[in-house]
């Protein structure tokens, strides 16, 4: 599938996940035994050393942590590639995402898991912050890293980034602070706001020292002076 229309549908489809998500949890009870039941599993099979480790894994969807990350990516790729367009394109994935997460938590404003008692400390449910957060912010850190490393890291880079979010996901229902559906939720929209950022900003952020040129997506980009330098290689 073309770059393009991968990011393309990403977009669609994530946000249309998030919208039927959101409208079944808040007006019916259609979904409501699955996330029971996994929140019920949860809650049972825990212990306080699973709790604690996954609370570091947790973390790895803290606002604070991608932040850190961020900057360090940003630093490394103004070194690398002189591009000061790649520390923006960071920047909106980061806020963007939380601005939206923010917005459907309060339209939704859907009820936590009661098994474990911080959760109704931690405001509405749907959908699931550090999920979005997660997805959003380590799709955005393997865009650039891809730019670095040419498109045969993509494989990799694309695997590194979807564990981190489905682990951090995993993490939250296993910590019985959201639903099932709320991860799922904060998954799609994570993906599908990089996906939209992506399809806004890639080829700038793509362009060495930020000259936008000609192309789709900056990951396309290198992936065509990749091959450029080893058909000279080879040549």
């Amino acid at each position: 599938m073309p770059v393009l229309a991968l990011g393309w549908a990403i977009l669609i489809g994530g946000a249309a996940v998030v919208a039927v998500l959101a409208i079944v949890v808040s007006q019916t009870d259609l979904l409501h035994g699955l996330d029971h039941a996994a929140a019920q599993w949860s809650y049972d099979h825990s212990s306080a050393a699973t709790r604690r480790a996954l609370t570091y894994v947790t973390d790895l969807g803290e606002t604070w942590a991608v932040a850190i990350v961020a900057v360090l990516v940003g630093l490394v790729d103004l070194y690398r590639r002189r591009n000061p367009w790649t520390p923006f394109f960071l920047l909106i994935v980061i806020l963007g995402d939380k601005f939206l997460t923010q917005e459907l938590k309060g339209l939704v404003d859907r009820a936590r898991p009661t098994f474990e008692p911080v959760a109704a400390t931690l405001g509405p449910s749907y959908p699931s912050g550090h999920s979005s957060t997660a997805a959003a912010s380590w799709a955005a850190f393997a865009f650039v890293a891809a730019l670095w490393w040419g498109r045969r890291s993509w494989p990799v880079l694309t695997g590194v980034a979807v564990a981190i979010a489905l682990a951090v996901a995993a993490s939250r229902v296993l910590l019985d602070v959201h639903w099932l559906t709320d991860v799922i939720g904060g998954l799609a929209l994570g993906w599908a706001w990089f996906a939209a950022c992506a399809l806004a900003l890639g080829r700038r952020v793509g362009a060495v020292g930020g000259d936008a040129g000609s192309g789709t997506l900056g990951i396309r980009q290198s992936a065509l002076r990749e091959g450029r330098r080893e058909t000279l290689r080879s040549d």
